[in-house]
């Protein structure tokens, strides 16, 4: 794989268990700011359109590294990745970079976290608004998924497109098919689906933050068996790419349905790499969405 050579961080910012969390700021400090998460295998640069966007539209972007990705530290203990622990550690970049509040935009298991933060005492009254790109909530997923005898076809479609997950769960197995390029293979394919003939595929992310990202799969998705979903009362709209392999649109959009009161839906073109194949499509639709919820 090839590494990706982000830029420096302007910050590092330190989380409850002592990981190190490399954050990346750009515009006016005065601006209103937006976190962005990234998701697997990813890190902050998969932003990088997009931020650019939101800064000269008047934004303090504010990105940074999840644990086991880019600059952060890479812990070794598969419980450190356990969304409760990356769930603080958004709250440790909010509470040193925009201790006032901000926007947040995630993808993937950045999203997938963000639905615990966002109904997170700490941080429900200081994120104005969610935009969730392909990462259901596990729990909000869970309950949907149990509903099959109701849309057979809709859950069974889904349970397809995750069976991949599967074989992250088999020790060493995961970390060869990394270290084979697999993973670049699969991502490469996914990102030219629905694209114009010709388009480039994504560029491979880092072998170490392939490998370390395993653990996000073997650390939570045992959540789906044991779904306890939390109301989210924070403004919540969801991107779901019509031509994402990995989540369809029917459980990007249906499985918040009865947990989030102030909920949008927008199907839109692109892949599962949307935010970094169609970054002006995404700002556009968090431009529109914010307007109106002041931080």
């Amino acid at each position: 794989m090839a590494q990706i050579a982000p830029q420096r961080p302007s910050r590092t910012v330190t989380s409850t268990d002592g990981v190190e969390l490399a954050v990346y700021e750009q515009g006016s400090p005065s601006d209103p700011a937006v976190v962005l998460i990234h998701g697997y295998p990813d890190d902050h640069a998969i932003w990088d359109g997009v931020a650019a966007i939101l800064r000269d539209d008047g934004f303090r972007v504010i990105a940074y590294d999840m644990r086991g990705a880019g600059r952060s530290d890479h812990p070794t203990s598969t419980s450190a990745y356990r969304i409760a622990r990356l769930v603080d550690d958004l709250v440790a970049v909010v509470d040193a970079v925009a201790p006032e509040g901000a926007h947040l935009l995630a993808h993937d298991w950045g999203s997938i976290q963000a639905w615990d933060a966002v109904a997170d005492p700490r941080l429900t009254d200081r994120i104005a608004t969610f935009t969730s790109i392909s990462g259901p909530s596990l729990d909000m997923m869970g309950t949907w998924l149990r509903g099959i005898a109701h849309q057979p076809r809709a859950v069974l479609s889904q349970l397809a497109r995750s069976s991949y997950a599967l074989g992250f769960q088999v020790p060493a197995v995961a970390e060869f098919a990394v270290r084979r390029g697999v993973v670049d293979r699969v991502v490469a394919v996914s990102s030219t689906r629905g694209e114009p003939a010709g388009t480039v595929p994504r560029t491979p992310s880092s072998q170490a933050d392939a490998i370390d990202g395993i653990a996000l799969y073997r650390a939570n998705l045992g959540r789906l068996l044991r779904p306890r979903p939390r109301s989210v009362s924070v403004p919540t709209q969801v991107l779901a790419p019509v031509h994402d392999v990995n989540v369809t649109v029917a459980c990007q959009t249906s499985a918040p349905r009865a947990f989030v009161p102030n909920l949008r839906t927008y199907v839109i073109e692109g892949n599962h790499w949307a935010p970094a194949q169609h970054p002006d499509a995404i700002a556009e639709r968090f431009l529109v969405f914010v307007r109106g919820f002041d931080i």
